[in-house]
């Protein structure tokens, strides 16, 4: 059955290749058209994937020169790291707030940090929402209208309610607008929540049973 909400979850949106990173899935980089990821809603480079050796690869001496001892890296850290890789181009820096809710998106392990696959993931996703989000701001303002963000989460392949769109369109914007910094964290919280419910609705129905502790954990993790 089609599932309501179910997006392309920021991956890259359709005929869009990014560089050294193919294209799985569906459109958009999402889940294949009949439903659910069939390897278990495996990420590239974790948990499905063995790891792979980051020989050549461009992103590892970004990586390496933030990351401590540990091979990880925190909130901070990220910060840090994309700015040093341009990624939000002429837009301002991501706000360390953003940066936490970035990482808890693909900390699985609940180590408040990133790993290098894990950064790999995120960077592909910041790639295809900046994409997205920059169909959007033609004038190059660094922002986009209520409206503009209405179409912009449809394009990520998410199908919610007015009602949700309004609320999603109030938390993120300011005097009316959205900036990009904000429209990332409503991305990365459109992700990851969406991902919670998905793992609890096995049979995809579109409806969960959730205990209280188990909601409060799935929403104040992000």
């Amino acid at each position: 059955m089609a599932y309501p909400g179910y997006g392309g979850y920021g991956g890259p949106m359709q005929g869009m290749q990014l560089q050294g990173m193919p294209m799985q899935g569906g459109p958009m980089g999402g889940p294949p058209q009949a439903g659910y990821p069939q390897n278990g809603g495996g990420y590239p480079g974790t948990f499905s994937a063995p790891p792979q050796q980051p020989l050549n690869d461009p992103m590892w001496g970004y990586f390496t020169t933030i990351a401590g001892q540990d091979g990880e890296i925190d909130a901070e850290e990220l910060q840090r790291c994309l700015t040093q890789t341009g990624i939000s181009g002429t837009y301002n820096p991501f706000s360390l707030e953003t940066c936490r809710i970035m990482i808890a998106m693909l900390d699985r392990d609940m180590t408040g940090k990133l790993g290098f696959n894990e950064f790999k993931e995120l960077f592909a996703a910041l790639s295809s929402w900046k994409q997205n989000f920059m169909m959007f701001d033609q004038d190059r303002s660094g922002t986009v209208e209520p409206h503009e963000m209405t179409q912009s989460i449809s394009a990520m392949g998410y199908r919610i309610s007015p009602q949700a769109l309004n609320a999603v369109i109030k938390r993120y914007s300011k005097a009316g607008r959205i900036y990009f910094d904000d429209y990332v964290a409503c991305a990365v919280k459109l992700r990851a929540l969406t991902e919670s419910f998905r793992r609890r609705d096995q049979m995809q129905q579109g409806a969960v049973n959730f205990q209280y502790d188990d909601f409060i954990l799935c929403t104040m993790s992000i």
